[in-house]
């Protein structure tokens, strides 16, 4: 198997259980690296975010907003922004339903202090130590309860951004879900997280991000490996080479993925890329 570049999901893929990458992972990318193959992420989060929180990787590439913003050692070599239609079409829907909501630009995330402490990389850490089951239901609990003085929310309108907003996160339940695809018919939402979902210009996702970054590099998707572990990397796992599932993914990344390798928390990336020969 000719794998020339990896990607990565963050959340419940390159971290384990207690929001921190492995050893093991570490001395897999390393060693991926030191052969001539490019590693790097494919996730929802913002660009900014994600450089706070693996930026001592040494990564080649960050493919972040689930697609919109790719950047390659660097130099950002794709950029789909909302156009301001789109945009005030998810501004109004979240001042229609007070929502909490975030906005991702190339260089910062503004919105919800809510949810803002929420992105912090030290929040993370917390999280994860809170009890599995509902730890994400507990953690929005308390995010409120910190961010509590900040009881009125304000609701820009597009034209008021100085720079171009790539994704939306907009803080929303399940069963929310048909309502919000039936309201914001300008773009396209993924599920994040149980609490909340990720609002990107229509025709935006992972899987749209790498081709751009593989078609800038001069591969093919057959030299491309992805792993991931929830809703939001299906269309990523089945759109590369070899699409690898962790042990802790969501039953549906499973039954799609090339290959499940162990969970986040047992060696998961770097048993898999021992046993496909990668490293």
């Amino acid at each position: 198997m000719n794998i020339k570049a990896i990607f990565f999901d963050i959340d419940g893929t390159l971290f384990n259980g207690n929001g921190s990458v492995l050893a093991s992972t570490k001395r897999a990318i390393a060693l991926a690296q030191a052969q001539g193959i490019l590693c790097g992420v494919a996730t929802g989060r913002g660009y900014p975010n994600v450089l706070s929180l693996v930026g001592e990787l040494g990564l080649d590439f960050y493919v972040t907003y689930n697609g919109q913003y790719v950047v390659y050692q660097n130099r950002v070599i794709h950029a789909h922004p909302f156009n301001e239609e789109a945009l005030n079409q998810v501004i109004s829907y979240a001042k229609l339903h007070h929502k909490h909501i975030l906005f991702g630009a190339g260089e910062k995330m503004t919105g919800s202090l809510t949810m803002l402490v929420g992105q912090s990389k030290r929040f993370a850490k917390l999280l994860y130590r809170l009890p599995k089951g509902n730890h994400l239901s507990t953690g929005v609990k308390l995010l409120k309860r910190l961010t509590i003085r900040r009881k009125r929310r304000h609701y820009p309108q597009a034209s008021d951004f100085k720079e171009p907003i790539y994704q939306c996160i907009l803080m929303a339940s399940r069963s929310e879900l048909t309502r919000l695809k039936e309201s914001l018919t300008l773009c396209d939402i993924q599920r994040s997280t149980s609490q909340s979902v990720d609002i990107v210009p229509k025709g935006g996702s992972k899987d749209k991000g790498i081709v751009e970054l593989v078609n800038y590099l001069g591969l093919t998707m057959h030299e491309v490996a992805a792993f991931g572990d929830y809703f939001n990397d299906i269309d990523m796992l089945k759109s590369v080479g070899l699409g690898v599932a962790m042990g802790n993914a969501k039953k549906q990344v499973k039954e799609i993925a090339d290959y499940v390798t162990a969970d986040n928390n047992h060696d998961g990336i770097y048993l898999a890329l021992k046993h496909f020969n990668i490293i």
